[in-house]
């Protein structure tokens, strides 16, 4: 298994790492057999999976049930654990926020419950720093995530961050305080390519980007959305395949092949012979 210790050196090597998001059993052995070094369990799958409008209403027993899924479907395909990739799980909205006592209740349970061997969640205000050297003096890796945070959407909405100097200058601060609390791993998501490039040479930490551009030490993207089976695209990660497209038309043609051949015949049917 890839471990959170290991990134550092894989960032040191100049080893790009490859992460995909994952909310079930089939997508997990999907993007395990697919060589990612890392599955997310993400909060998107409140919008992928479980259809709202925002990631704000998935719980932590959801992203709990989600996740042991996942990590059915990766030991299905790779059974030996020091092959399979490194799970994380993020934990979802106000699971973390309120106080660190409950965060680390709330870490403590993905880690008792599920495969997932690290956790992960959004922004760096005092609080959250709090949040993250409690958990990592408890034992539990956390990656951290900036830019475009989507628990913050009421405030941020789903537009690119960090624009002007001003607020560039605040998320290097951010992403070099979430580095010294002790996160193994920075997300940084749809910022300026500048300001990653800018932070992929200052933290020690690997950066993962996301809409980011290309000079992170790592990328993540929702699979749904490379495979294109989600109906909004977001702007930084255009789908590699058109699969609801395709798969509509094929069930489609299947489904006007039952209307038209139906039953040959209005007969009763024969009595057997025993």
């Amino acid at each position: 298994m890839t471990r959170p210790a290991n990134w550092l050196s894989r960032k040191h090597d100049g080893l790009p790492l490859a992460i995909l998001t994952a909310w079930d059993a089939l997508s997990g052995a999907l993007v395990a057999e697919a060589g990612a070094d890392a599955v997310l369990v993400g909060d998107s799958l409140a919008m992928v999976v479980l259809g709202h409008a925002t990631t704000l209403p998935v719980t932590l027993e959801e992203m709990l049930h989600h996740c042991r899924a996942v990590g059915r479907g990766v030991a299905a395909v790779m059974a030996d654990p020091s092959t399979q990739p490194l799970l994380i799980c993020d934990l979802p909205f106000l699971s973390y926020q309120c106080s660190s006592g409950e965060a680390l209740a709330a870490a403590g349970q993905v880690l008792k419950t599920t495969p997932a061997t690290a956790v992960k969640l959004e922004g760096a205000e005092p609080e959250t720093l709090e949040v993250v050297d409690r958990l990592v003096r408890s034992g539990i890796p956390v990656m951290g995530h900036l830019g475009l945070t989507p628990q913050s959407v009421h405030q941020l909405g789903y537009r690119r961050q960090a624009n002007d100097p001003i607020t560039q200058e605040r998320v290097c601060r951010q992403a070099q305080a979430l580095q010294e609390a002790g996160c193994f791993a920075l997300v940084l998501e749809h910022v300026p390519a500048v300001l990653a490039q800018r932070l992929q040479h200052e933290l020690r930490i690997p950066l993962i980007g996301i809409g980011a551009g290309d000079h992170c030490d790592g990328q993540v993207r929702v699979t749904a959305d490379l495979l294109g089976l989600t109906t909004r695209q977001p702007p930084f990660s255009p789908p590699l395949l058109n699969l609801r497209s395709q798969g509509l038309e094929a069930l489609k043609q299947w489904v006007a092949e039952q209307h038209e051949h139906g039953p040959t015949s209005s007969a009763s049917p024969a009595t057997p012979h025993c």
